[in-house]
């Protein structure tokens, strides 16, 4: 029931784009028909249920649709959601649409509004003459604290440090990119602002950049010795895979899987599944003994954890391995260090087989 205005790009836009909520909301559209009410220059009765649309008072209408009308002028004082979809490019009216979920009313319940945004538009808030740099909440969502009003705090925050000293990252061709939450700004060599995207984007034009096909990506991942080098190489441009999957709900997909779906929209496996499809084929049967065990244990081991663990050979230190004896004991299963390397190099391309 909270107050939403969607922003469309043509009075028929609006239209269609009214039809389809009622359609997806007919038990509040049977409760009231003007749970949904189109409000355009051409629509008598949306204009007319104008005024109640901004009243304090009145419960409905609750979702406008429009594509100028509420862009200026209409004082909407308990808009709480502003949906985009339509595209923007004037700042002008970019900022008079921000406008109508900015006016708060703290006596009345409206404390904050958002943005929900279709197209890219919420980029041009990446402008210092406007509001500044962006800046994420880190107090955001607000912790629970037992019901009642959270506890004021006896200090103000001290403000953030500018984005430019966040991860400051020089490209080669001079650019400075800033990671910024979700969002990355790329300003040239004399600090002008050149675009913003999302991290999503920046990190596939970043793999782009260096393995403009699959097959290119999944040879360097092949021949690179330590994989972990590659995301070290990730890191240093500001992108955390571990942040990015935890954000996606993917957790338990292996990073050379996480990088094929951003980059190249394959479809992921996740490490369980990876691991299953070893253990279903023979590549165990060539082994036997402790080395067998031991392969074994780092199949599980990748599954729980992921491939730079069992690719340092400091995991042999730690449980479930340390059952069958020291280091140099269990290399020895496998005919010395050599040849134990050369079997978790066979273990780590039959974990990356194509199916």
């Amino acid at each position: 029931m909270q107050k939403t205005i969607v922003f469309c790009a043509k009075e028929d836009h609006a239209e269609r784009m009214r039809e389809a909520l009622s359609n997806l909301n007919q038990d509040m559209v049977k409760e009231n028909p003007d749970y949904v009410v189109r409000i355009t220059g051409s629509d008598e009765y949306g204009k007319s249920k104008l005024d109640y649309f901004i009243s304090v008072s009145s419960e409905y209408p609750v979702i406008a649709t429009t594509s100028k009308l509420l862009s200026t002028g209409a004082d909407c004082k308990m808009t709480t959601l502003i949906v985009l979809d339509e595209m923007i490019s004037s700042m002008t009216e970019f900022k008079q649409i921000i406008g109508r979920g900015t006016r708060l009313r703290e006596q009345d319940g409206k404390t904050h509004f958002v943005v929900m945004d279709f197209r890219n538009v919420t980029r041009l808030f990446a402008d210092p003459e406007w509001d500044g740099p962006i800046e994420p909440d880190p107090d955001y969502p607000p912790k629970d604290v037992g019901g009642g009003d959270p506890p004021t705090p006896p200090n103000p925050p001290e403000p953030p440090e500018p984005p430019s000293n966040h991860i400051p990252i020089v490209t080669a061709d001079g650019c400075k990119v800033s990671i910024i939450g979700k969002i990355v700004a790329i300003y040239d060599a004399g600090g002008k602002l050149i675009r913003t995207e999302s991290i999503e984007d920046y990190t596939k034009s970043n793999i782009l950049g260096r393995c403009a096909s699959l097959d290119g990506f999944i040879n360097m991942w092949t021949v690179e010795e330590k994989k972990e080098a590659i995301k070290n190489l990730l890191l240093e441009q500001g992108i955390d895979l571990e942040l990015m999957k935890a954000d996606h709900k993917m957790s338990d997909v292996d990073d050379f899987d996480f990088i094929c779906h951003v980059a190249y929209d394959q479809k992921p496996l996740t490490r369980k599944e990876r691991a299953n499809n070893v253990k279903k084929r023979d590549f165990l049967s060539k082994y036997s003994g402790v080395a067998k065990q031991v392969l074994e244990a780092l199949i599980d081991k990748y599954m729980n954890v992921g491939i730079y663990e069992i690719e340092n050979t400091n995991v042999l230190e730690l449980d479930p391995f340390m059952k069958f004896g020291k280091k140099s004991k269990i290399m020895k299963a496998f005919g010395g260090k050599e040849e134990y390397l050369k079997a978790v190099k066979a273990l780590e391309n039959e974990l990356y087989k194509v199916a």
